[in-house]
């Protein structure tokens, strides 16, 4: 017999949750607002998560059916966790509420109802590399590989039809923006468009993209479907809002369609994804698709110092369009963020070691600490300055300086000039010119083994039928010049190496600023040897170990790949015009929106410590060295909101 149904096991008295002492007052009015559409403004690190726990334990509390409940994150792991506790504080599981990501709830979907839009039982979902190797197959098909000029690869093949879905633009608008190299290809990329289309409705293929599509095609075309799943999900919850597209934002408007009970949860401050095809207008909007919407704003901080806060408040002031809000902090005190102008970047690189290294001889483990940049380029002299001091470090988004292609291309011409019997750079090197394979390469770097001079390897490069080698044998002449500057010397090589990026790399125009960023590293550099092994100087001892998690390095990260993290301390670097905002961030006053948010959450990552610096003067390859004057975002703020200081760094 089951014990349950037996009288001496009674059910245990559950705790009930007080949830007004748990919760601040504003977590308490989004949590209690249960009917309608309400709009959580939840600043940085003010408990948002715990927010959306409580109101799911709420609802529960409140009699809801957890089957009623629908939870929308961006990852499966988000979801998951808020399920996890919220199960916890009430003491009973909430495995009947569907939580997860938009694309698994479309997928869930698609599976129940997918017949009605064509779509049989058995359907299968692709992933990334199914999805590139049907591309890949389909250009061959289509004779698109001998077409003259360069032609997308099967991975930005799939990145730009994925674009297309999410950032709601048409192929010409697209390619015109965010691809400007291939917009020559525009007829055959069409072609390949729809012959992919066709292609996946043949063999009954979805990719991972067509789950939204799909998604919203059946709640908006079969009207009885819709009004089913709406039922179904009496209670809607989106996490992240502000990072939603618009094929998001109308499903869940699709959804909502029986009872606009809708809580999204988001910060407008914190929209920065528009490049993956997040579009800030859905949490502006919320108001007006959703008529009588509630606003409640979450402006109480548990992470920084008051200092630091006000230092942000006064950067997002500025925005054009936004939430009023102003976060505050019960904690008293803490230190003003410091702001420092360093002479060059190499300064800049050196003060934030120095730091570094005051703060953790202070105690604070380096995992506490965090560099952050507006792009991945502008790490490469710091990352050499860690190197060299021997800091262990983790870099996350962008390339790590020296374990990128472009990199270690353009480096292979200065590296076989210094040591002509390194076979490593030659391979390298001579596999670049087109119409030379591993083979020639091969048959040169063995006779390079016995003892070939550099004179007698550019004789044998001049005597090749392929013009290309005889090209690379003129650029080395003159490269192994001892009258030739170090520089000269980079932009020699750079001018034969630009040609052949595009038929490289796709992503061809960003590879070539960080090698422009390279440039203006060697400006400090007189000698050709001492550059090439600092750049090259063997890592720390025990880096390789790092991915353990008890291993403590410095974070070097982009602001995108910090977004949601928090550290004691934090160094934004190159908070220079031109770098952050970037020059070309500034054509539209979108993009220069976003960037003023992206510092905006720069700043929010930092709990007690706040470096802000910059260069005074940057080597720019095709103005020579010029004058940097600091971010407009903080240019203009009041000086009482951050501390100038100036320090001696050691040589």
């Amino acid at each position: 017999m089951s014990h349950r149904h037996h009288p001496i096991w009674p059910e245990p008295a559950r705790r009930r949750l007080d949830y007004r002492r748990e919760l601040n007052p504003a977590q308490y009015q989004a949590v209690t607002a249960t009917e309608g559409p309400v709009l959580v403004i939840a600043g940085a690190g003010s408990g948002k998560t715990r927010t959306l726990v409580y109101r799911l334990a709420y609802l529960v509390d409140q009699g809801v059916e957890p089957g009623a409940i629908l939870l929308l994150t961006f990852t499966r792991k988000a979801a998951q966790e808020m399920l996890t506790r919220a199960a916890h504080l009430l003491d009973r599981p909430l495995t009947q509420v569907m939580g997860g990501t938009f694309h698994s709830v479309c997928y869930h979907w698609l599976r129940q109802y997918g017949g009605l839009l064509g779509h049989p039982e058995g359907f299968t979902v692709m992933d990334r590399a199914d999805q590139e190797h049907l591309l890949a197959m389909l250009k061959e098909q289509l004779g698109l590989k001998g077409l003259p000029g360069p032609f997308p690869r099967k991975e930005t093949l799939a990145q730009i039809l994925s674009d297309l879905v999410n950032k709601g633009l048409s192929l010409e608008g697209l390619l015109a923006r965010d691809y400007p190299q291939f917009l020559d290809q525009r007829r055959p990329l069409a072609r390949l468009a729809a012959a992919y289309q066709e292609e996946k409705a043949r063999l009954h293929l979805l990719d991972y993209d067509d789950l939204l599509v799909e998604g919203r095609r059946l709640l908006s075309h079969h009207p009885e479907v819709r009004r089913r799943l709406s039922d179904r999900y009496r209670y809607i919850m989106v996490d992240e809002y502000q990072d939603t597209n618009r094929l998001q934002a109308e499903l869940v408007r699709l959804l909502a369609y029986t009872h606009d009970n809708v809580m999204a949860v988001g910060d407008d401050c914190q929209s920065i994804y528009s490049f993956r095809g997040a579009d800030f207008r859905n949490i502006m909007d919320f108001p007006r698709l959703f008529p009588g919407t509630r606003i409640i704003k979450l402006e109480e901080n548990y992470r920084s110092t008051q200092p630091i806060l006000d230092l942000a408040n006064a950067i997002i002031a500025g925005a054009r369009e936004k939430y009023t809000k102003c976060l505050f902090s019960r904690q008293s005190g803490g230190l003003r963020p410091r702001l420092y102008r360093a002479a060059t970047e190499n300064e800049q690189s050196r003060l934030v070691v120095a730091q570094v290294r005051d703060l953790h001889r202070q105690g604070l483990p380096l995992n506490r600490m965090a560099v952050l940049f507006r792009a991945a380029y502008h790490s490469f002299d710091l990352e050499i300055e860690l190197v060299r001091a021997g800091v262990p470090f983790m870099k996350f988004g962008g390339f790590k300086f020296m374990e990128s292609a472009h990199v270690k291309d353009l480096l292979s011409y200065l590296k076989v000039v210094a040591n002509p019997r390194d076979s490593l750079s030659w391979q390298r090197l001579l596999t670049l010119i087109p119409g030379v394979g591993r083979a020639t390469a091969r048959k040169f770097t063995e006779k390079l083994e016995r003892d070939f001079s550099l004179e007698e390897a550019l004789t044998w490069l001049a005597g090749r039928r392929q013009s290309g080698l005889k090209d690379l044998a003129e650029v080395l002449e003159v490269l192994q010049d001892p009258g030739q500057t170090l520089m000269s010397r980079l932009n020699l090589a750079l001018s034969h190496y630009e040609p052949l990026m595009p038929g490289r790399f796709d992503d061809y125009p960003k590879r070539l600023r960080d090698l422009e960023h390279l440039l203006a590293i060697a400006a400090r550099y007189s000698e050709l040897r001492t550059f090439l092994n600092d750049l090259t100087l063997e890592p720390p001892s025990g880096l390789a170990d790092i991915t353990r998690p008890t291993h403590d390095y410095l974070t070097l990260s982009t602001i995108h790949s910090a977004k949601g993290l928090e550290w004691e301390a934090v160094f934004i670097i190159w908070a220079a015009e031109g770098r952050f905002p970037a020059f070309y961030a500034l054509e539209r006053e979108e993009e220069e929106e976003e960037e003023r948010r992206l510092m905006y959450v720069a700043v929010t990552r930092a709990k007690r410590h706040l470096t802000v610096i910059f260069p005074s003067v940057s080597y720019n390859r095709s103005l020579g060295m010029t004058v940097n004057s600091p971010s407009r975002f903080i240019a203009d703020l009041p000086r009482t909101l951050l501390e100038p200081w100036r320090v001696e760094v050691e040589e």
